[in-house]
Parts: structure tokens; sequence; C-alpha cells
């Protein structure tokens, strides 16, 4: 057990607090005025997919958590390996006739094929820099092509050939014969080509900063500096000369990346630097079970969550259990945006009682929400109807529009409205349209048997003397369950699935009585009335 008596507050039981210890534990003893460094790092070889969005979102709720647990300031750095070259064409954008000749240029000099930026690089960053703004993240942006040719690497570049061969001495033997041949972890740009070149090194001069190498191509020998953005490092090499030049002090990465991780962190040793902590996250995995990818484009991408979710939604998804593999595709969306409201729910109650308890200030430090809203649960954040209940009431009623749906909600309540209650505007706006895209084609009805016609007759009875009760979601629910145990559902889980299956079409559904309530007595009798006829 760690002695936790130099932090703040006892340590909640959640995840990002205990990746805050253990990086408080590693830097115990340091300068506690310095700002702790963390990064997050990011391809620009493809579009952003919520992958990328997980890693910043995670890596923040880490040093959010670690603000609190110690007090010390701390910032996030969101890096962009720009420089990079292009290797292949994605799959998912336009123009990849035009982008196959730019096959080995840093992607900072590819040309941009949607031509609304000044490269391909700059396009995909800016892309990323938009989402991470709208969701409110708090992170300073930084390119590598940037941070190489203004020389913030030079003397680190430098040390990297003071020690070329121990470096080579822990990265070839992880490569197999044809790569240990022409590997160097300095790849210099050609002088004439402006290629980023994997070729071996014929000379390192390290007092001079330059390295001598042959063009295979043309068999001329060039000396480049590997100072103000003339070279930049192999990747694992790179990692590491970046973490020992910024000092950084957490980053996480996938699982994938695990051997990596590994031998990045012995380089940073080698040049005299300590690798971060960090967690190593689980992938995600679309709905064949294939890890998603930015080149291949498969999954979700962040604007397809958000046409279907509220931004809160993606963030609940992506705070549970990052260690375990997780399926990312459009299935997904109702259970984690109900998850959402259900914390939010709990926290701003939790909020409320905080200052004056010490247990509900553990509580709510352990709430999903609490890292969603960076530490303050809005006022109007939440909703009073679930996710999926919005997306039952747009299937019984075709709801084509949200004034559909909002008729139905205002005669339910005549105090909420858009204005009163905009996490609900937005769960409306998006129940629609994934009604639409997903819920009502695949909605089938089944035939009741004989039993449970019996027991949907007499509901449908039942219900004709609940007008008055029209608005008590429990009254109308114990009603439910009454007539299920009446009818001999045992489970009575079963009577429910009739329920759902018969009268919605569907395997699942909400709570019965909170449904019954919000589309209304009358309309729910003839609701089953319409399915005992067909």
């Amino acid at each position: 057990m760690s002695d936790d008596a130099h932090l703040l507050i006892p340590v909640p039981r959640t995840w990002p607090f205990e990746e805050a210890r253990k990086l408080a534990e590693a830097l115990a003893g340091g300068d506690p005025e310095k700002p702790v460094l963390f990064e997050t790092g990011y391809g620009p070889s493809g579009l952003p997919h919520i992958g990328t969005f997980g890693e910043v979102a995670r890596t923040s709720w880490v040093r959010q958590a670690f603000t609190a647990l110690t007090g010390r300031p701390a910032r996030l750095l969101a890096f962009s390996d720009d420089m990079d070259a292009l290797r292949k064409v994605p799959d998912n954008v336009p123009q990849q006739d035009m982008l196959k000749q730019y096959i080995g240029q840093p992607l900072s000099r590819v040309p941009d094929p949607f031509g609304t930026h000044e490269s391909f690089a700059a396009h995909n960053n800016a892309r990323l820099c938009a989402f991470l703004d709208s969701f409110g993240f708090e992170y300073e942006f930084a390119s590598s092509t940037l941070y190489y040719t203004s020389g913030r690497f030079d003397a680190a570049l430098r040390r990297v050939l003071e020690v070329h061969d121990r470096i080579l001495d822990v990265i070839l033997p992880t490569l197999g014969p044809d790569r240990r041949a022409t590997y160097s972890p300095v790849l210099p740009l050609h002088p004439e080509t402006g290629e980023v070149m994997q070729v071996p090194m014929d000379a390192i001069d390290a007092a001079a900063g330059t390295v001598r190498w042959t063009d295979p191509a043309s068999g001329k020998t060039f000396e480049t500096p590997v100072t103000g953005g003339h070279a930049k490092m192999q990747w694992k090499a790179d990692w590491a000369m970046r973490w020992y030049a910024l000092g950084v002090d957490y980053e996480m990465s996938g699982k994938d990346l695990i051997d990596s991780v590994r031998l990045s962190g012995k380089i940073c040793r080698i040049l005299g630097g300590d690798p971060p902590s960090g967690l190593t996250y689980e992938l995600f995995l679309d709905d064949k079970g294939q890890k998603i990818s930015k080149s291949k484009g498969n999954g979700l991408s962040v604007e397809e969550w958000l046409r279907y979710a509220i931004p809160e939604s993606l963030g609940q998804y992506m705070f549970n259990q990052p260690q375990r593999a997780k399926r990312l595709f459009f299935d997904v969306i109702p259970k984690a945006t109900d998850e959402y409201l259900s914390h939010v729910d709990k926290a701003r109650a939790l909020q409320k009682e905080a200052p004056h308890d010490s247990e509900a200030r553990q509580a709510l430090l352990a709430n999903p929400a609490w890292f969603i809203h960076r530490g303050e649960i809005p006022a109007d954040a939440g909703s009073p109807v679930s996710f999926a209940m919005l997306l039952n009431l747009a299937s019984v009623a075709n709801a084509e529009t949200p004034d559909v749906l909002w008729g139905f909600i205002r005669r339910y309540d005549l105090t909420v409205s858009p204005q009163t209650h905009p996490t609900l505007s937005g769960l409306v706006d998006r129940a629609v349209v994934y009604y639409a895209d997903f819920v009502r084609p695949a909605k089938t009805w089944r035939t009741p048997d004989d039993k449970e016609r019996a027991a949907l007759t007499d509901l449908a009875a039942a219900l004709r003397g609940q007008e008055t009760q029209a608005r008590d979601a429990d009254a109308l629910q114990n009603l439910v369950f009454e007539i299920g145990k009446r009818h001999g559902f045992d489970p009575l889980r079963a009577w429910f699935t009739c329920l759902y299956e018969v009268l919605l079409g569907q395997s699942e559904g909400p709570r019965f009585g909170g449904f019954i309530a919000l589309y209304g007595v009358t309309e729910t009798i003839a609701l089953i009335d319409a399915a005992l006829a067909r």
C-alpha cells in the first residue's frame, strides 16, 4: 500500500484517480511548482476518428484527477506528428490519384485533397482541433513540423547523434534482416525531392550535428544537418526524443503499442530522460470485430456519433472501462446516452451535498459526469426523459420531426421546453434521426399467443379506468406488474418482452409505466387494440 499522506484528498475509487495516484508517486520529490506535462499524440495521415478523441478525453480526465489530488499545475499537449511521411493514401478522402503523387512526402507538404487548407496535415489538424474545442477540452496544440523547423528539438537531436550506436543496439534486435540492413533512427529529408528518406547512414558526425547518406535512386551522397527541420526521427526514436526534449510526464497509448512504449522508454533513458507514466488502453472494434482505423474509415466517426447523440454521451462511452476492448458502432449509442443521463442526475444531487459531506464529495469525484463536465455539473444538464424512451416514443408515433415528440412531452409536463431543458432538446432532435436510420428499418412486430392476448386485453381494460392517473408513472408501472402476475408470467420479464415485441416491434424497451405516462393512456389503449387486431 502506497503512502497517500502527501495527497490533498483520499483517492476516489475510479480509474482516472488511480492513474493520478501512480503519477503523483512517480513525481514525488520533484519540483512541485513545475507544471506537469500530459501529452497525447495524433497521426494526421487520415481523418480524426473517435479513438483519437478518446485518447485526449481520457488523458484530460487523468489530468483533472491529478490536479484535484495534488493541487499541482498541469498542461495538456496535443501533439500532431504532421512531419511524418505519407505512406499510403487513405480510403476515405477525395483526389486519390493526386495524393499518390506525394507518397513519401511529409504530411505537412502534401496538398489538401479537400482544398480548404494549405496541406493535408493542416486539414486534419484543423478537424481535430475543431472537435476538441467544441467539446471544451483545455489543451495546447503542437505541430511536429513547427517543432522541428523552429529548432525546438535541435538540442535533443544532437543528443541522438551522440548516442546513435546505443539506440541502434536497442532497435536492431527487434527488426527483421532486411529492415535491419537499412534502418536508421534519423530520417533526412531529401534536399532535392523533399522526400522523407529511409536509408542507412554512411557516417554520423555528432560534433557537427550532421549525417551522411546516399540516395539509392541516384547514387548521390548528401550531408544533412539533423537540426532546423532538415531531418526527423524514425517514429519509435521520435517518440522517445520528444519525451526527452519536452519532459513529458504522462502519455497513454493503445494495446497495440505495448512493445513500442517499452522500446521508446529504453531510448528515452539512453538520451538521459525518464519515460512518462501512462495507461495502456484496449482498442476499439467495429461491428465486425476489426480494429478501427483512420485510413480505413471503419467504425464510427466523430461526426456520425454527434449526428445521433449528444457530445456528453461520447464522453460517457470513453470513460467506461478503458482497459477493456469495446465495440464502437451505432448500437452502443443509446446505452451510453442513458448511462450519462443517469450519472448526471446522481452527480447533480451529490454536488449539493459535497461541500458539507465527505462521503458525498468522494462519490461525486468518482462519478463520470464530474469528469465529463470538468468538475462542475451545469444546472441544466440532464433530462427528465431517457433517450431510450424518446426512441420508443418516436417509434410508436412514427415521428418524422422533433415537433411530434415535443407534443407528447409538453402534454406530459407543461413546464418542459427546449429553452428550459437544452439537453432534452438535443436528445429529441437526435432521437428522430436515430429512429429513422436504425430503429424503423429494424422493427418487426409479432403476433401474441393466447396467453399474451388475454393479458393484453386485460391491460387495455384496466387502463381504461386510469385516465385520472395518466401522469403517474409509478402507479401505471404497478398496474402493468399486476397484470403480468395475474396472468402467470414467470419470470415476469417474459411479460415485458411481450409488450416490447408485440406493441413496439423490438426485443427491449423502456420502463413501461413511464412510457404509458409519456405516450398517453388513451394512445396506449389504441396501440394495444391495434396490435390485437393485426
